[in-house]
């Protein structure tokens, strides 16, 4: 069964429950009738309030600047991938960017809505909350159940099961204008699992995948999303100098020991590669390299974060 996005919340079971009705089209006549009177005018008009809606999404320009090449900052339609192996950062620089969108704008934030889907199971709530008790000025528990109310948060197990849930999210982003983000933590949780169910075929082995790609692609494009996705690196870099995956200007700068191993549908979608390392020659264990790549553009961007007790910086 496909799991169900609920907004979070810090209070009791009835605090933050959102209209999460699907989206359906006033006036659709039935098989057995003919077009109701006026049908034609009332599909326009909730055409047009869908469009309206669409087109308002807030902008993501402003996301993090520190992590993005130069005039490479997220738009609607962005796939933005953070790649590297566990423990170099990539979930905590997620919670990093929830809190930017989910702060309101008078405390500094974008004040819009984020769908975290969690295969990995690693999300830590109480995590996000020191992050924001230590962004917000005004640290109520009020504004704190705010904040939380902009997210939504999903659990799933199985690629099946993710499948599923990317078709049952579609009426949230229909009915939801400011949910701008889509984050899923992470797109490789499965790959070993589909790979060795899938026997003997690569077809079967990546038959869910693709169609989590596919449909992840549709989600983004039609509702003018922004996609974040974490993968593991599972996979060396090949010895094989004719099999290069960037273009050259990309290979030189990035020198990074990165091997693609997911389907041909997800790498064509990732419009920015973000590679995450741990700093070897530097005393502080929480000391972290990116490397921020626009696949389009070919512009490379090296930074240093570390992870403080509240705040990446």
């Amino acid at each position: 069964m496909p799991a169900m996005a609920l907004p979070c919340s810090t209070g009791g079971p009835d605090e933050g429950v959102r209209d999460s009705r699907p989206f359906c089209v006033a006036g659709a006549a039935s098989p057995h009738q003919g077009p109701a009177p006026g049908a034609g005018s009332r599909l326009h008009g909730r055409a047009a309030r869908l469009l309206a809606r669409l087109e308002g999404r807030s902008s993501l320009k402003n996301l993090e600047p520190y992590l993005f090449a130069e005039e490479g900052s997220p738009v609607h339609g962005d796939v933005i991938e953070f790649h590297g192996p566990e423990g170099t950062g990539k979930t905590e620089m997620l919670y990093h960017l929830i809190a930017r969108c989910i702060i309101p704008k008078s405390g500094g934030g974008l004040e819009v809505e984020v769908m975290f889907i969690d295969t990995d199971y690693h999300f830590d709530m109480l995590r996000l909350v020191t992050v924001l008790e230590h962004r917000l000025a005004q640290k109520t528990e009020e504004m704190i159940k705010q904040c939380l109310g902009r997210l939504f948060l999903v659990n799933c197990s199985s690629s099946t099961q993710l499948l599923l849930t990317l078709y049952s999210l579609e009426n949230v982003f229909c009915t939801h204008p400011s949910l701008c983000l889509l984050i899923l933590d992470s797109v490789s949780a499965f790959y070993w699992i589909d790979r060795s169910n899938g026997g003997e075929s690569l077809n079967l082995q990546e038959m869910n995948l693709k169609k989590c790609a596919n449909f992840l692609e549709k989600l983004v494009q039609e509702h003018h999303l922004a996609l974040f996705a974490t993968t593991q690196t599972l996979m060396q870099k090949s010895t094989n100098s004719a099999e290069n995956f960037f273009p050259l200007k990309l290979q030189h700068e990035t020198d990074t020991d990165y091997r693609p191993y997911l389907c041909k549908s997800w790498q064509q979608m990732v419009t920015h590669r973000i590679f995450f390392s741990k700093q070897c020659n530097s005393g502080n264990s929480k000391g972290f390299t990116v490397i921020s790549c626009h696949l389009k553009r070919n512009h490379v961007v090296k930074r240093s974060f570390s992870v403080a007790e509240c705040v990446v910086k």
